[in-house]
């Protein structure tokens, strides 16, 4: 590839007047790169083959992986090597592409038993529509525990005071060598003896929901889904919000690496930016529904209507932030532009980019960064770009469905009691009655967990264990959250038990109490 390379730059180097020389010249080396396309299409279409033939395979796998067969990977390394006489020669034909997609099963289960290293399929990163959630959610983790690679063994101390929690958790975070907090975090909250994983994940949750709250004014929430958000234009308020931004880059960027769901999700206009692409009229639907709204009538209205200027809408518009309304021009001049049926469209498109680009671009660029500074700045783009908004979704907020009782006892074990004691059958009954936001203060006080993985329980790195404890009926059940531990004293009956996780099921003290 690199002799063709070469042979196909030199005539465009060394003209010398010799026309006919140069002719033969261009009309062999376009002969040799026909002769290879026709090579490139023959050989995918042997490998093609052999995916199909995999796939009739896979269905006779059983759940211990017999029937699988190391000469497999070698499909594998003949693609990368396709890829990148595609790439190369072909200007990354949509044909190659086209034909892995459709072999789809095949090539996410290669990936999938094979892979093991991030950088040798880099080349299939971006290439998510021939991948399943399943692929593009493992390339990702490779990508963030590459990151970690010679971290591990370091650890970052941090004494956490809940009473300023986001200010002090700032300060740890937004300045320090980026090194160190890829390594193993350890948080204490003061005051208190409670560390390990527990209070980590415990740690996460409270950060996020101080960084996501509307008081703050970091983030914006869509009016349809509130758990869903985009920076705020009017972040400004606070002197130090891009140093905020960073550091919440930094934040999401450890919750992925540490497989923490954290309950918030990414609006569109926010997603697509970080992944370095552009924002459409349809893209600003959620974040915005009255905008929205409001564009398509001026889109759709006939043409007559508009250029009789019953709109009263030129190239600038008001905006109120902070208390104040200003005038933004989109365009030089632009409050003496006219819109009509010809510009209505450009004005449209300068709207949205001005909304939901321009006037947040610093807030992005400080977030990149911070993401960046985890994850490293070379694989920082090829995350987002890698994944979909939805698959997003489901590595930071997990399941995003109610809690299945059904699901938790069956990942439930028992110590000192037995799954027929009469404590154990009222404490599922009792649950079983609780309210969804009950159930999951209860997790919390439990686990530290608040939004259980896309797998649901199944998805934890162990089970849950209810033990019994020798102390007084009087006492309240309390919990060792970093083994998933819930010690329950053995009450004499349901009404009291009811009364004593009615107690812990508040929100201010499944929060903070009894996670050891």
């Amino acid at each position: 590839m690199c002799l063709v390379r070469a042979l196909l730059q030199q005539p465009f180097d060394s003209l010398n007047g010799e026309a006919e020389y140069n002719r033969e010249y261009i009309e062999s080396l376009h002969r040799i790169l026909s002769d290879l396309h026709i090579m490139l299409y023959d050989l995918l279409d042997k490998i093609e083959r052999c995916l199909r033939k995999l796939e009739d395979q896979l269905r006779l796998i059983d759940e211990d992986g017999r029937l699988i067969v190391s000469w497999w990977s070698h499909y594998l390394v003949i693609l990368k090597e396709l890829n990148n006489i595609n790439s190369e020669l072909f200007n990354n034909s949509e044909v190659f592409w086209q034909k892995l997609n459709q072999q789809k099963n095949s090539l996410c289960f290669l990936i999938t038993m094979f892979v093991n290293s991030f950088d040798d399929y880099r080349w299939i990163i971006e290439h998510k529509e021939v991948t399943n959630f399943e692929v593009r959610r493992h390339l990702t983790m490779m990508m963030l525990e590459e990151a970690r690679f010679g971290n591990k063994e370091k650890s970052y101390e941090m004494l956490i005071d809940r009473s300023v929690l986001l200010d002090v958790s700032f300060e740890y975070i937004v300045d320090q060598d980026p090194a160190l907090l890829r390594g193993d975090l350890l948080i204490q909250f003061k005051h208190e003896e409670a560390a390990g994983p527990g209070v980590l994940r415990e740690w996460f949750f409270l950060v996020f929901r101080e960084m996501f709250n509307p008081h703050k004014a970091l983030f914006v929430a869509c009016p349809n889904d509130r758990r869903r958000f985009f920076p705020n234009s009017a972040s400004k308020v606070d002197p130090l919000h891009l140093e905020y931004f960073t550091f919440c880059g930094r934040m999401i960027a450890l919750a992925l690496m540490h497989k923490i769901q954290i309950g918030v999700v990414f609006d569109r206009v926010f997603f697509l930016q970080l992944a370095g692409e552009d924002i459409s009229l349809e893209d600003i639907r959620d974040a915005d529904p009255t905008l929205y709204s409001s564009c398509k009538q001026i889109l759709e209205m006939d043409p007559e209507t508009v250029d009789q200027d019953i709109l009263s809408l030129t190239f600038a518009y008001d905006v109120e932030e902070l208390g104040s309304r200003t005038t933004v021009e989109l365009q030089p001049n632009g409050k003496d532009v006219v819109v009509n049926s010809k510009n209505r469209k450009e004005f449209v498109n300068l709207l949205i980019q001005h909304r939901f680009v321009t006037s947040i671009a610093s807030q992005i660029a400080h977030f990149s960064q911070g993401f960046s500074d985890i994850t490293t700045s070379n694989i920082k783009t090829s995350l987002f770009r890698s994944l979909y908004l939805e698959d997003l979704d489901k590595m930071l907020d997990g399941s995003g469905t109610a809690i299945s009782v059904e699901d938790w006892k069956a990942h439930t074990d028992y110590n000192g009691y037995e799954e027929n004691d009469q404590q154990i059958s009222w404490f599922w009954k009792i649950v079983k009655c609780m309210s969804a936001e009950q159930r999951k203060v209860l997790l919390f006080f439990w686990t530290s967990i608040r939004y259980l993985p896309l797998e649901g329980f199944r998805g934890l790195d162990s089970r849950l264990c209810i033990s019994r404890t020798s102390g007084s009926c009087e006492q309240l059940p309390s919990a060792q959250t970093c083994l998933y531990l819930l010690r329950v004293p053995p009450y004499f009956n349901r009404v009291m038990m009811q009364n004593q996780l009615e107690m812990i099921t508040q929100e201010h003290i499944g929060c903070s109490f009894g996670n050891l």
